[in-house]
């Protein structure tokens, strides 16, 4: 199995990249992987993404290790559960103790754990972004008014929980993708009658793969797209690919 990672700045975005990635073993099997895209009109919106993301490296860690001391498995939906109530709880740990508003904990997430060894994954999303599975595309979009988890830290959790409908069950995967919905703005500003179409990007990008024997594979394609092509992606971008074979 083979992981590619990709983490680029928008044309528009000055200062900092809102998008993180999470790419980390949870047990001998399993991987979870996450993109994480702060909201602009946040309060300083990389925060979020990033302070999440963190948050999640560190639950990795810990869930890696109780692998070792307890022999009782876990399904990938029940562990999932598991993982976003103590992001939660840790997130309203960390609010309480930097006296943190909502307005600074705004990010979308797609998060998913992945059975290397059966091809299997469970996912969910809070807000919008794209998942890519053997070239079917499953696009959460909001409408440009995504949900976001900050929003709920203060719910009963099982009852949000249940509410969630963005949830995707992959088996007998070959080729699997997340990204941000930074996927759908690459721009040709020097000639837009030759401006490729979101799907021709996404092709480029989570289907083909030339040049996928390299470790940087989606940093060459998106250069691809840049230096040859004259596209540029115009918001932040964080996309896990990952393969099979």
């Amino acid at each position: 199995m083979k992981i590619y990672t990709t983490l680029h700045i928008g044309e528009f975005h000055t200062n900092y990249c809102e998008d993180f990635y999470v790419n980390e073993k949870i047990a001998s099997n399993e991987r979870l992987i996450a993109v994480l895209d702060g909201c602009t009109m946040g309060t300083e919106s990389v925060f979020a993404s990033i302070l999440y993301g963190k948050i999640l490296r560190n639950i990795c860690k810990k869930k890696y290790y109780e692998e070792f001391i307890s022999a009782i498995p876990i399904d990938l939906k029940t562990k999932l559960k598991q993982i976003i109530e103590q992001l939660i709880h840790e997130t309203k740990l960390i609010k309480n103790q930097l006296g943190l508003e909502t307005n600074e904990l705004l990010s979308t997430l797609i998060i998913g754990i992945i059975n290397t060894e059966k091809s299997e994954a469970e996912f969910l999303a809070i807000g919008d972004g794209l998942i890519c599975k053997d070239g079917e595309l499953i696009e959460y979009e909001q409408n440009d008014k995504p949900d976001y988890l900050g929003y709920h830290l203060s719910e009963d959790f099982e009852t949000w929980y249940n509410l969630q409908n963005q949830r995707l069950s992959v088996s007998e995967f070959k080729d699997l993708s997340i990204c941000t919905d930074g996927i759908f703005t690459f721009k040709n500003f020097k000639n837009k009658e030759k401006q490729k179409t979101d799907y021709e990007i996404i092709k480029h990008l989570l289907v083909d793969n030339k040049n996928s024997e390299f470790d940087n594979f989606l940093d060459r394609r998106i250069k691809f797209l840049k230096d040859e092509l004259d596209h540029v992606v115009t918001d932040d971008l964080a996309i896990v690919r990952i393969k099979t074979k």
